[in-house]
């Protein structure tokens, strides 16, 4: 005659199990901090070295110029009208705005200083040439 009652009692499981939902955030944790640095230096161009000090994080944009020459805002191509539609109606919204400029130290100084005309038309006063600390 078999028994009606088992020798051992099971209860289910009333906690959960935070293990692998600590690892999985750890993980995502890492991949952010490895691929954020990336995201920003997204055109590859070889910065001029000098002593540096901190920039602004808070509504910046970046104007990028790579060795050939070609215009990049906030890591887009854009060709010189676009980037001055688009900057006038960033500096229409935000007048207190923040561009960095980013240029590859083999660009001819002209690409440079069209860039500086388009700032300087649009009145933003708030400006930086980023380079790489020496």
């Amino acid at each position: 005659m078999p028994r009606k009652f088992s020798l051992t009692t099971t209860s289910p499981i009333s906690e959960l199990n935070m293990t692998p939902l600590m690892d999985l955030t750890f993980i995502l944790l890492i991949t952010f901090i490895i691929t954020f640095p990336l995201i920003e230096q997204g055109i590859p161009i070889d910065l001029p070295r000098a002593t540096t000090e901190d920039l602004p994080a808070d509504n910046a944009r970046t104007v990028t110029i790579d060795a050939e020459g070609a215009a990049y805002l906030d890591g887009r191509e854009t060709d010189h009208e676009r980037l001055y539609e688009e900057l006038k109606r960033a500096h229409d919204l935000q007048p207190d705005i923040h561009v960095m400029v980013r240029a590859d130290q083999g660009v001819r100084y002209r690409e440079v200083v069209r860039i500086l005309k388009i700032l300087h038309e649009l009145k933003i006063t708030r400006l930086a040439l980023v380079t790489q600390e020496e």
